[in-house]
């Protein structure tokens, strides 16, 4: 750039930061006023109001001073988030107030507009002009979609058209341009080649600044139902869905809260990876959980839900022990949507036989029977729905409890618990009687003047009994204290027996095709249902037992449904199976769905493919309502890495590097253990030495991870961390951690533990290989001490060094 445009440039910057300046000062104590107002009317609330109900009018007017006092604090409240809200904005905006120009000259008019770019808007003293625009409005699309020449932009009330005459990309820190560049189509590699090349951080970061065309395609779609993203290995996917929310949380800001969106995360450390992208846009964090999480929540403590990582622990190191096989086999069937309509038609089976009850019990002995549930359940109109007649059985059994309970009054144990009451229930029922016998004294005093109609309450009622009434009201207070429970548990649709009607499906293969209308199961159906059994007996769930339970649990007692929910993200997506999908549909029906994944990465089991005429994600809202965006250039690795990753895998044509070098990944071969590990502990104190301060050992399993973990500390590492399925929370340093755990994560270096044939050799190691090299961004090292895996060996020799000490 001539000195003299980045002289103008540097004024016009110095002029905003002053207006932002003012504007600051100006809101501070205007905050702090409205603060201090807010306290003091919430501490004299009280004060201001005086409290009489002695006339209707009294009572009147007490309430309209409350309903006064309530409003102004509220307002001010109101006024405060506001302000406080904008004043954090313009505090975030003070170093760098924007990234992106835009000379825009739309048809029609003789003069352009200069855009500014930022991530707020923030508007000039008149209140009309825009000194920055929030990258979420309409006509910053153009910065993202369109290079120098003819562009266009979507507003609510139509396409404008015109020229781009100018694209500008700013590096500012602190007040001070460091970086211009004149940009082309995408945003300009000068500007993206120095963000990509920064250290990995503990915590996203918005990628606001260096957003492409086809990720902005992702964030501001809003016609779909369900958004499919299929990602290369860092594509940016999750950071463009995280700004995906915030566009979202901005276009419909009268309409949609952060609260109304859900983040279905891999696994709790990703949470923490993620948390930060959002408040540092200025919008809260929408809610995030595991499906894990989720299930559990649904399960209740009924059952105990194996871990998805221990089921893939145990695909992994398992190969070993008996019926192996039959539980893949089992995996694989249960995650399918042939499992799905068998419950569906199982379900309808019910409708006309095999209901189980569990019958209600009280002081040993039965109240009503399991036989006794079903032949009132069986009596109703078959044209209902499962789930209907279940309703009207609850409501039969809450009247049945209800007579019951009433004939239970008169039992001896309840005349044993009178005997222990305590005082203070005396107590309660002794005010009882006095307030009904004030009624009744009314009630006599008034009959008085009809002698006729006083007579006939005396032939009723007689003269009101204390003691009687006080004995069956205290008789009345036991039972009904006693038969709580069971309202309770028939509300909770406790009577029926949905972990027997779950283990009636396994049993043999005939009656199993009878009651699902299904024609072919697993070859290892027996001990499929062996196993899942043995489970249940022990109170004990399969993570792939899950889903299909709590399904079924639903079509019997009716969907829960959260209506509040408007969008749903699923992160990791390939990992969820078409069953998960149709649950996570019925969960939220009112929600929008956007699905991100990666096939290269579909290391669990149950993997669903996300494109596709084979992928059943496109039938869950039809293909009317479903978009596919596919992002194939890798932005988190170097070129070298990435050419490194991509032929790893079988289809390696639809993943592109981004022009950034670095060293090739270094395949290193050791004589035993002790040898490679206090090699990898020289790597990674040169990788420290090179300042790169998230350093991660992959390995294959949990296990492994314990052993190297173990290792590497007694070669002399006191600065390791073990990272677990329990670890919550991801910090800067050096790491051992699962491949499974490092997904959705990226970290300077990476090391391999072990890259030999032991650990990767089936061909659904495949995918494990490349997920775990993919997590590098700078450097990339893998380790053996035998033979290389079989997919390292096919690799070209060209794309990596060898070293062997």
């Amino acid at each position: 750039m001539e000195a003299k445009e980045r002289q103008a440039e540097q004024e016009r910057l110095d002029q905003v930061r002053k207006k932002l300046k003012a504007r600051i000062e100006e809101l501070e104590p205007e905050v702090t006023g409205l603060r201090d107002q807010a306290a003091e009317i919430r501490r004299r609330f009280w004060e201001e109001v005086t409290v009489n109900t002695s006339s209707d009018e009294e009572f009147e007017e007490t309430f309209y001073t409350i309903k006064q006092q309530a409003a102004v604090l509220s307002e001010r409240e109101r006024r405060h988030r506001l302000l406080t809200q904008q004043l954090k904005s313009l505090n975030r905006m003070l170093p760098s107030p924007y990234f992106g120009r835009v000379d825009f000259l739309e048809d029609g008019l003789n003069q352009s507009e200069q855009i500014y770019i930022g991530v707020s808007s923030f508007i000039d003293e008149d209140g009309l002009s825009f000194l920055v625009y929030d990258w979420r409005t309409p006509i910053a699309s153009l910065y993202y979609d369109h290079s120098p020449g003819e562009a266009s932009y979507v507003t609510p009330v139509g396409q404008i058209t015109g020229t781009m005459e100018l694209k500008r990309q700013y590096q500012i820190q602190s007040g001070q341009i460091r970086n211009m560049f004149d940009a082309n189509v995408t945003i300009g590699d000068e500007l993206l080649q120095q963000m990509l090349a920064k250290g990995a951080d503990s915590q996203m970061k918005s990628i606001v600044s260096t957003i492409q065309k086809e990720q902005n395609a992702l964030i501001r779609n809003d016609h779909s139902r369900l958004l499919i993203v299929q990602g290369a290995a860092g594509s940016g996917k999750t950071s463009a869905a995280l700004q995906r929310v915030a566009y979202l949380l901005y276009k419909n800001r009268d309409s949609l809260k952060a609260d109304q969106i859900v983040l279905f995360s891999p696994n709790p450390i990703f949470n923490s990876y993620v948390s930060s992208v959002l408040p540092e846009l200025g919008e809260e964090n929408m809610q995030q959980t595991t499906l894990q999480e989720y299930l559990e929540y649904w399960l209740g403590s009924s059952l105990r839900l194996e871990d998805p990582f221990d089921q893939i622990e145990y695909v992994l190191t398992a190969q070993a022990t008996p019926n192996y096989e039959a539980r893949l086999q089992g995996i694989k069937y249960k995650a399918s949507e042939a499992f799905l309509r068998a419950l569906q038609n199982y379900a309808q089976w019910l409708g006309r036989e095999g209901m189980l009850f569990n019958g209600i019990r009280f002081r040993d002995r039965d109240l009503i029977t399991a036989e006794q549930m079903r032949s009132q359940f069986y009596s109703y109109d078959p044209s209902l729905r499962l789930a209907n007649r279940v309703d009207l059985l609850q409501k039969w059994l809450l009247k049945e409890l209800s007579l019951l309970e009433r004939k239970e009054r008169r039992a001896d144990w309840v005349e044993e618990e009178l005997q222990y009451l305590e005082s203070e229930q005396y107590a309660e029922v002794f005010t009882m009687l006095h307030k009904e016998r004030e009624v009744f004294d009314i009630a006599e005093h008034y009959a008085v003047v009809n002698e006729k109609k006083s007579n006939k309450r005396r032939e009723d009622e007689g003269d009101f009994d204390f003691a009687k009434r006080e004995e069956d009201l205290l008789r009345q207070r036991i039972v009904k204290t006693s038969f709580k429970p069971l309202r309770q548990s028939v509300r909770k649709f406790s009577f029926i027996d949905v972990q027997g009607l779950y283990a009636q499906l396994f049993g043999d293969e005939a009656a199993y095709l009878e009651k699902t209308n299904e024609t072919k199961l697993p070859v290892l159906w027996p001990e499929i249902c062996k196993q899942t059994k043995e489970k249940l007996d022990r109170l004990e769930l399969f993570y792939e037992d899950a889903t299909p339970y709590l399904y079924l649990k639903e079509l019997i007692e009716g969907v829960r449904t959260n209506t509040e929910i408007r969008h749903v993200f699923v992160d990791e997506g390939q990992d969820y199976s078409p069953f998960q999908y149709e649950y996570l549909k019925k969960l939220f029906p009112r929600a929008r769905m956007t699905v991100l994944g990666d096939f290269g990465q579909a290391i669990f089991t149950q993997a669903t493919k996300l494109q596709g005429a084979e992928s059943p994600l496109v039938l869950l809202y039809g293909e009317a309502e479903t978009s596919l965006i596919c992002l194939v250039r890798s932005y988190r690795s170097t070129r070298e890495i990435v050419e490194f990753t991509k032929v790893l895998l079988s289809d390696e044509s639809e993943i592109a590097p981004f022009e950034r070098s670095g060293p090739k990944p270094l395949l290193a071969r050791l004589e035993g253990g002790e040898k490679r590990d206090a090699r990898m502990l020289k790597d990674i104190a040169a990788f420290k030495a090179e300042g790169f301060d998230s350093i991660a050992v992959i390995t294959k399993t949990a296990a492994e991870s314990r052993t190297a973990f173990e290792s590497l500390r007694i070669q002399g590492s006191e600065a390791l961390h073990l990272i677990t399925k329990e670890t919550v929370t991801f910090e800067k340093g050096v790491m051992v951690i699962p491949v499974y755990l490092a997904k959705g994560i990226e970290f300077d270096a990476v090391l391999i533990y072990e890259a030999s044939s032991q650990a990767y050799s089936r061909e659904n190691d495949r995918k494990l290989l490349y997920t775990a090299c993919t997590r590098a961004m700078h450097r990339l090292r893998l380790y053996t001490t035998g033979d290389w895996s079989p997919f390292v060996e096919a690799l070209p020799a060209y794309l990596y060094e060898k070293a062997s000490y």
